[in-house]
């Protein structure tokens, strides 16, 4: 095991610790009075949460984020990743916690009839299992199903890229920096256990890749090729980082200022592309490799 593998397995371990504990009812995530939080939640949806069943809401917070669940036991793993993911964000952006930061909201439903009746009030999608809004985290979170993959990483990347900065970031850039970050997460808490693990990057088929200028100016994901949305986001983000970590903080700086993508390229990245049309050809051979590009949080 490698210096940064060892510094992984014992970040791993130590926030680990309260859910190994929590099951024996040791150590799990402490209650807090709603009326003694530090802090509210300014989105009208959350008031619409709490308002389903509010006798059985518990709440509790940590240092980067404010809970509200049912039972400890569901919450406590919960907040040991989302403490684990803001750490794992906040090094990929080299940022700080901004000075007097609020608090992100998590909101944990566990049945599902009280997730239709939230799906009803905050006019939901039906299919809907989970949504990023205003900067708070609303989900579908049954005891006995534990989360696969990447997913609750992709949600709280969601959450923390809102807090360093705020709206201002579009589509693409938002979903393919989940999709990244979490990813590459997943692999790090893997290889510290000991696994041989790589970030899993999809490739896309040269026949399928959305255009450049269609990627970054779509407000939300295409509904007609949802999935290659993600997957091209996800890529092109990593190809980016790849190519020149500053530049892509540069560019994710001066998008979050609603610059115009072509300029703000061009201004992060012009000693490397003479053009967006120099990095859309280079980037949809990259696209369509099949091979799972090097973890660029190793370089």
């Amino acid at each position: 095991m490698n210096c940064a593998s060892a510094s992984a397995f014992l970040l791993f371990l130590s926030l680990s610790a309260p859910i190994l504990a929590g099951e024996s009812g040791l150590n799990s995530l402490p209650e807090v009075d709603f009326a003694r939080l530090s802090q509210g939640d300014l989105n009208p949806l959350g008031a619409k949460a709490l308002a389903i069943h509010p006798e059985q809401w518990k709440h509790a917070e940590t240092e980067h984020f404010i809970y509200h669940f049912v039972h400890s036991y569901v919450a406590t793993p919960i907040s040991v990743e989302a403490e684990f993911h803001y750490r794992v964000v906040a090094k990929e952006l080299e940022r700080e916690q901004p000075a007097g930061d609020t608090k992100s909201h998590i909101y944990i439903f566990e049945r599902p009839e009280a997730w239709q009746q939230f799906q009803a009030l905050g006019q939901l999608e039906p299919w809907t299992g989970g949504i990023h809004s205003a900067g708070s985290l609303f989900i579908k979170r049954d005891p006995s199903y534990k989360f696969a993959g990447n997913l609750l990483g992709h949600e709280i990347a969601h959450l923390v890229l809102h807090r360093f900065y705020s709206e201002g970031i579009p589509c693409w850039l938002h979903e393919g920096f989940a999709q990244y970050v979490s990813k590459g997460a997943r692999a790090s808490y893997q290889r510290a256990r000991g696994y041989n693990a790589r970030p899993r990057s999809h490739a896309v088929a040269a026949q399928d890749v959305i255009p450049l200028s269609a990627l970054v100016a779509a407000l939300h994901p295409l509904p007609e090729c949802v999935e290659t949305f993600y997957d091209q986001s996800e890529r092109l983000v990593r190809f980016l980082v790849a190519t020149d970590k500053r530049s892509f903080l540069a560019l994710l700086d001066a998008l979050r200022r609603h610059q115009h993508f072509e300029a703000a390229f061009l201004h992060a990245y012009g000693t490397k592309f003479l053009s967006t049309a120099a990095l859309e050809t280079q980037f949809r051979e990259y696209a369509s490799k099949d091979s799972s590009p090097p973890d660029a949080s190793e370089g």
